[in-house]
């Protein structure tokens, strides 16, 4: 088991520090600059799509779902426990800095994840009845023969294993130990309770999960930015103080002080890119699988909406979880993860802060656990066809229960490194894709212009 542990650590320095954070920027800034900065130039667009399709009960009689279903399915995966242990990971581990390079990271993913929606919607298929997508389907668009497929394949056991087992006992996990610490909760029966309800959504297959999702992910977004926003307006000069530490310890993390003696620039850099990343899940291969199930007119209109997912993600939540963590003064009292953010919380909220926390961490872990349930599912039925889906769902339920009550760090790592080795093949399609999504584009501006 030591031994594995070894590994796992190594692989995930190779990935995480270096593999990644140049490929997945790389990649951002070759979309950004091939699309001439779409992020910028559709972003008033996304916010009228996003806004103009907002329905807490969308229709869903058709094949598909509504474009603000997709959208919310996608958020429920991005908007995670990420968004708030993994903000204090990034500000203890690289200073304040470290959230300037977290939305610079979420700048260049924004075009990123249009060209994934962008593919997901053209190489989208129907199965069953069922729109599917992802980038199982257009990594075999691209690739023909043996190397698609194997891609393809690697690619799915990357991310069944990844979100759908490790990952989703990391977000029970989150959910019992918060409960645990606001209320003393019994962690095993707060991962039953959980369970169970997961279970139930999953039997409905992709269709209740985004009804969920469209009523569960507005609400949790507003309870937890008007949370922030009181903290933050309870401290005005706090707030000054925090962005005047952000911009600073971008490029002298030394000069903000305190607790940050031995962060450098690097390692600012490095935490910042690489959390903003994993919490947005750009250039991932997640969330497309979400998009393509979207009923609309053009695979660009998706992609637009997309990029709002990274947009709320990190410059809403993650960056108010950094304001408030940062604003209190205690993001150098040593601690780390949720325990960090709890301690802001506490600041501003006095006891209710732990309590704040296990409801947001609730509605925040289980959402993902939804999402990245489905995520997996599209991949087990390319896999193993049909009959496999209802085995994969028990299996799911399993580890939502086992996470609850075990704290290993093993099984953590082993979905860091599970995610960053679906990015690959990810990538690998998605940067061949640039003259398709280009020409995509193209088209879409042309008859928007017509219209």
């Amino acid at each position: 088991m030591e031994f594995i542990a070894k590994v796992v650590e190594v692989v995930n320095t190779f990935l995480w520090d270096y593999a990644l954070l140049i490929l997945l920027l790389g990649t951002g800034v070759i979309y950004t600059v091939s699309l001439k900065f779409i992020q910028v130039r559709k972003f008033g667009q996304g916010m009228k799509l996003l806004f103009g399709n907002f329905s807490l009960h969308g229709d869903n009689s058709g094949k598909g779902l509504s474009s603000f279903q997709a959208l919310t399915t996608a958020v429920a995966a991005q908007v995670g426990t990420g968004n708030i242990a993994g903000a204090a990971t990034a500000i203890a581990a690289g200073g304040p800095g470290a959230i300037f390079w977290m939305w610079v990271s979420a700048f260049f993913g924004m075009a990123t994840i249009y060209g994934e929606a962008v593919m997901a919607q053209h190489t989208r298929e129907e199965k069953d009845g069922v729109i599917v997508g992802g980038p199982i389907y257009y990594i075999k668009y691209i690739f023909k023969g043996k190397f698609g497929k194997f891609l393809a394949g690697f690619f799915s056991v990357a991310i069944i294993l990844a979100l759908g087992f490790m990952g989703n006992m990391v977000q029970s996990n989150s959910i019992s130990a918060a409960f645990e610490n606001a209320f003393g909760a019994n962690p095993l029966a707060v991962g039953i309770c959980v369970a169970v309800v997961a279970g139930i959504i999953f039997i409905g297959g992709i269709k209740r999960i985004a009804r969920v999702t469209e009523k569960v992910v507005p609400l949790m977004a507003l309870l937890y930015i008007v949370g922030c926003v009181i903290i933050l307006c309870m401290n005005p000069a706090g707030l000054v103080e925090a962005f005047k530490n952000i911009f600073i310890g971008a490029f002298s993390p030394q000069s903000v002080g305190g607790g940050l003696i031995g962060v450098t620039v690097q390692k600012a850099m490095r935490f910042g890119v690489a959390r903003g990343l994993f919490s947005n899940e750009a250039g991932m291969g997640s969330t497309p699988h979400a998009h393509a199930t979207a009923d609309v007119e053009h695979p660009c209109d998706q992609g637009i909406i997309a990029m709002m997912g990274v947009f709320i993600d990190t410059f809403v939540i993650l960056t108010l979880t950094a304001l408030v963590i940062i604003s209190t003064g205690v993001f150098n009292n040593g601690q780390t993860g949720a325990e960090l953010a709890q301690t802001a919380f506490n600041a501003g909220f006095g006891n209710f802060g732990n309590i704040f926390i296990a409801i947001c961490m609730l509605f925040f872990a289980f959402t993902t656990i939804v999402g990245w349930y489905y995520f997996g599912e599209v991949n087990v039925r390319s896999l193993f066809g049909e009959k496999m889906v209802k085995v994969y769902a028990i299996i799911v339920v399993i580890c939502v229960v086992i996470g609850s009550t075990l704290k290993v760090d093993l099984v953590w790592n082993m979905s860091d490194m599970f995610n960053g080795l679906m990015v690959l093949p990810n990538l690998i399609a998605i940067l061949p894709c640039i003259t398709l999504v280009r020409k995509l584009t193209k088209e879409h501006e042309t008859e928007s212009k017509k219209e």
